[in-house]
């Protein structure tokens, strides 16, 4: 399979309904993959991308957020930070495995299993466009805002 090619994947959103890949289709997505609901550096993510949020729109473009946490906790986590997009529920790890972005990390000295910080860029054809792997959150969203007006 081509490295932009993403097979097509659904699965469950704090819309109530399921988030399917090709329903995207017609405008540019960003999706971002991060480790875990509540812990300093996603909700700093999360807060940067939501400030950009009205720019991402008006540039035709959705954003949502993907975890292996449970659709609980990501509608906690939308309601305290006030987020305008949806979050994904990855609890299998079905989505992460299709973009590859299980890794091995070091956590107070022990190897744990988790989610690299990554996010994609996919056109108005569903073709991906851009990848960002082992994200440092600061500054990040406005990066992926610029290139997403670069597509425009």
């Amino acid at each position: 399979m081509p490295k932009n090619i993403i097979p097509d994947f659904s699965t469950p959103s704090t819309s109530g309904l399921n988030f399917t890949l090709s329903a995207q289709r017609g405008k540019h997505l960003v999706i971002y993959f991060y480790p875990k609901d509540n812990t300093p550096g996603c909700t700093t993510e999360a807060q940067q991308f939501r400030d950009l949020y009205p720019a991402f729109r008006a540039a035709n473009c959705e954003v949502v957020g993907i975890s292996r946490d449970s659709l609980k906790s990501h509608a906690n986590f939308k309601a305290k930070f006030g987020l305008p997009f949806e979050l994904l529920a990855d609890t299998d790890e079905t989505v992460c495995a299709l973009f590859g972005v299980m890794k091995l990390k070091n956590m107070y000295g022990k190897q744990v299993r988790g989610i690299e910080r990554s996010t994609f860029v996919f056109d108005k054809a569903g073709v991906l466009r851009q990848e960002w792997r082992g994200v440092k959150v600061p500054e990040h969203a406005q990066q992926v805002l610029d290139f997403v007006q670069s597509l425009n």
